[in-house]
């Protein structure tokens, strides 16, 4: 078995006395693990850190086994991301959101956001682009919100609120007499990614997706939301 592809660094651990588990992201083969002979030597040290991208091969006599891969730098990021802390914190959590996936389940949309997110880590656009990538990433998981109309009118004008137990969006007359009960829907979140976001809707936005993601993701695996997404969220306050 082989393939070749464009992969993001996304995580690796030591194996044995000189090699590492590479965990990749690709576009073709989504989040796909293998062997790195040599992968703790200076040559290639600052080649697999997290953020960067690498061409890899991978092989392996049958489909099921982990692997070997031979890869070389594609583009390195390192340098950009460590003279900023936002850009730190947001790799981090980057890595982590893509962690959630599958192994070897192909989320080709996520793979274009996480790289358009890369490039943008240390911008102002970030932290709208990071509750985007959530939203997406939910989706890809089966938890995907519905915020083009509204839950109990079908109105797609004037919404302002998202139903925590639908997913779905409520219009501002409709969800009045239960607004206290509601979660607020940024206004950015119904344009595309990049507009100009305001610290508050950024916040809101933060507490719509951590909702979703702790209901649906985190607790059901026993998991707690990483220390890098509230590190990222205070860094931005």
């Amino acid at each position: 078995m082989e393939w070749s592809e464009r992969g993001l660094v996304i995580g690796l651990k030591k194996h044995g006395e000189s090699s590492v588990i590479l965990e990749l992201m690709t576009r073709g083969h989504g989040r796909h693990l293998g062997v790195v002979r040599g992968g703790r030597s200076k040559a290639m040290q600052p080649v697999l850190q997290p953020g960067n991208e690498v061409e890899a091969i991978w092989r392996a006599r049958l489909e099921q086994h982990l692997g070997l891969y031979a890869v070389e730098g594609a583009l390195l990021r390192t340098d950009a991301l460590i003279s900023s802390a936002q850009a730190l914190h947001g790799v981090n959590l980057l890595n982590h959101l893509l962690r959630l996936l599958p192994e070897r389940d192909p989320h080709p949309g996520l793979y274009e956001r996480a790289q358009v997110l890369l490039a943008h880590l240390a911008g102002p656009q970030a932290p709208g682009l990071f509750v985007h990538f959530e939203l997406a990433l939910l989706a890809e998981l089966g938890f995907g919100l519905d915020l083009e109309s509204c839950a109990a009118t079908g109105a797609r004008e004037d919404l302002i609120y998202v139903s925590p137990k639908s997913a779905r969006a409520v219009s501002r007359g409709a969800g009045a007499p239960w607004a206290a009960r509601l979660l607020p829907l940024p206004r950015f979140l119904r344009g595309p990614p990049g507009d100009p976001v305001s610290p508050e809707e950024i916040r809101e936005g933060f507490q719509l997706t951590e909702f979703f993601l702790h209901r649906d993701v985190y607790r059901p695996r026993g998991l707690k939301p990483p220390d890098a997404r509230a590190a990222l969220i205070d860094h931005l306050a």
